[in-house]
């Protein structure tokens, strides 16, 4: 889903900037940061949280980095990582 490699150490993604929900498809809710980095949440995750339509990056940094790992991961290693 991620149309681009993230620029940006995740500190500066999450460091005083907000998060947006976009969508949810196939059990999974998407948010974007500020810097347009798309992002999976699965609800498998959630348990009994509650999840804005906005909200701190900083409380979505777990999530942020592991799908920044995954997409650095497919480039390095030539797959598609949509």
């Amino acid at each position: 889903m991620t149309k681009h490699i993230p620029t940006l150490s995740l500190t500066e993604m999450v460091k005083n900037k907000v998060v947006r929900f976009s969508f949810y498809r196939d059990q999974v809710l998407w948010y974007e940061t500020e810097d347009g980095f798309l992002f999976p949440v699965p609800l498998e995750d959630t348990g009994t949280a509650m999840f804005k339509a906005e909200d701190k990056a900083i409380y979505f940094m777990r999530y942020i980095r592991k799908h920044t790992d995954y997409v650095l991961s497919a480039k390095r290693d030539g797959r598609n990582s949509n």
